[in-house]
């Protein structure tokens, strides 16, 4: 990408940050609507209940701000034991401004923000889009086990909730960013 022109490079950083701004907003989504029963219900097997697997979202994200760009003030991890829906939905929202910030620094190519690291066990990236698209492939995986879960639980979200997720132009509103261009 060093071949692009600065003002490209900051345009994709301010586009990045308003995708993962429209990302965390279908989070909010679903735990603003979830019914309170299903966030501690407990899945039959070895699997994460929808409190744990929000917990776990929020302290990824945190993760990969404190790997990659350490500069940046870090959110608190959340306990996925006791974290509560009011919480989850705070504690994602500073995550998801950190995150924001983090991808408009890595791609406006300051140079600040040299590498990707996901985990430590991961080999860094490159700076680059593959970066967002990492980063919501991760959410909209964990998203799909939390209306799976509701559903099996017998607790389904109303269909308004995972119709509105893909609602692009409500979700941009509801973020506060300018409408997207028409077509």
């Amino acid at each position: 990408m060093t071949d692009l022109p600065t003002n490209v490079h900051d345009q994709f950083g301010r586009a990045a940050a308003r995708i993962f701004a429209a990302n965390d907003r279908m989070n909010q989504l679903l735990i603003e609507h979830l019914d309170p029963a299903a966030w501690r219900a407990r899945p039959p097997g070895n699997v994460r209940t929808i409190a744990a697997i929000f917990t776990h979202m929020h302290n990824v994200r945190t993760k990969w701000i404190r790997l990659t760009a350490p500069h940046l003030k870090v959110p608190p991890q959340l306990n996925r034991a006791r974290c509560t829906p009011r919480q989850a939905c705070a504690g994602l929202a500073e995550s998801a401004a950190r995150c924001a910030e983090m991808l408009v620094e890595a791609l406006a190519d300051s140079g600040r923000i040299e590498k990707f690291r996901r985990d430590g066990w991961a080999p860094p990236w490159p700076v680059g889009i593959e970066m967002l698209c990492y980063m919501i492939s991760h959410e909209a995986h964990h998203r799909g086990q939390v209306c799976m879960l509701a559903h099996q639980f017998g607790l389904a979200l109303p269909d308004k909730v995972p119709h509105g997720i893909w609602n692009w132009e409500k979700l941009w509103k509801d973020c506060g960013l300018p409408p997207l261009a028409q077509a």
